[in-house]
């Protein structure tokens, strides 16, 4: 069973991602620039006239598949942790070029190039709060390892946090299959005094309060939104909010992703650390069929040698 719960971490995480709004314009990066360029000039006039209708990503004359529903840049962050997950994380990262990657990393990868080694690489960081480390943490505790000095590549204090806390819920979801069992998991490595550790603990009771994943939306948007920031991607923000909804959902991933969606704002990673947990709990059987179909192969939008990988595929290879 644990096997599957495995699976279920994975294509939980990559069904999360591909539901959230940004997979698109992640995946539409795989098409020409012009097409992007025309997306912004729509915006502005959109913006410049008044006009409610607003661009979605297109493909006009191009192929339309980088569109279709499908998984981008955390599943593929997922899966190249996975295959490197042996290596000293700093050599693997250091070897990475032509990668799209979120702010921290690729600080991260910039600090390495000029010789600043983990720690100081990921705490030397504009972005070190961020949940990049977190993504990748699911590889680490869905395989009952430390994700410490992976997230020490590229995050520092509640980015490394959010990393320890997602890989001890995901290990915890993996061995027990309890939501339960892996919150206090998670709750355990995340002290009280720090955002993260604060936040958790405010989610968790927002949610409970609410009684319902898709009923908590509201009540943890004004618990931990506060719209001022341009990027909604800080572990101390969508960690919490991915425990808060596993639970509330019972560890059910049907109803604790589509619920992590409707928080737009944390569309670009909640979605996918909710279905990440869920999935560990559920199991891979647990997940609906179509959304499996859709989710298990990598479009290459971030990391461009894996386009095409099958991430069942690859979990047997690691297995």
């Amino acid at each position: 069973m644990s096997g599957d719960r495995i699976k279920g971490a994975f294509i939980g995480l990559a069904v999360g991602d591909a539901a959230g709004w940004p997979a698109a314009r992640h995946r539409a990066g795989l098409h020409a620039p012009w097409s992007r360029r025309l997306h912004r000039e729509l915006d502005a006039f959109a913006e410049e006239h008044g006009v409610t209708t607003l661009p979605v990503p297109f493909a006009l004359n191009q192929p339309t598949a980088p569109l279709a529903v499908g998984p981008s840049d955390d599943a593929e962050w997922l899966a190249w942790t996975a295959l490197t997950v042996d290596r000293p994380r700093a050599e693997a990262f250091a070897e990475l070029k032509g990668v799209r990657a979120r702010i921290s990393v690729a600080t991260a990868l910039d600090n390495l190039a000029k010789g600043v080694p983990p720690p100081a690489s990921g705490h030397d960081n504009p972005h070190h709060f961020d949940d990049a480390a977190a993504v990748r943490a699911v590889a680490f505790g869905a395989l009952g390892r430390d994700p410490t000095q992976d997230a020490q590549v590229t995050n520092a204090l509640d980015g490394v946090l959010g990393a320890q806390a997602m890989a001890a819920a995901v290990a915890e979801a993996v061995a027990s299959g309890s939501v339960a069992a892996a919150v206090e998991a998670a709750l355990a490595v995340l002290p009280e005094e720090s955002a993260i550790g604060h936040n958790a603990r405010v989610a968790l009771a927002a949610a409970r309060a609410a009684g319902d994943p898709f009923a908590a939306v509201p009540a943890l948007d004004a618990a931990l939104l506060d719209h001022v920031y341009s990027y909604g991607v800080g572990a101390a923000q969508t960690v919490p909010v991915a425990l808060a909804l596993a639970e509330a959902a019972g560890g059910a991933l049907v109803r604790a992703v589509p619920a992590a969606a409707c928080l737009a704002a944390l569309a670009d990673s909640a979605p996918a650390l909710t279905g990440a947990l869920t999935g560990a709990c559920g199991g891979y059987e647990a997940i609906p069929e179509g959304w499996t179909a859709s989710a298990r192969t990598l479009a290459g939008c971030c990391l461009p040698d894996l386009a095409g990988l099958d991430l069942i595929e690859l979990l047997e290879g690691i297995a």
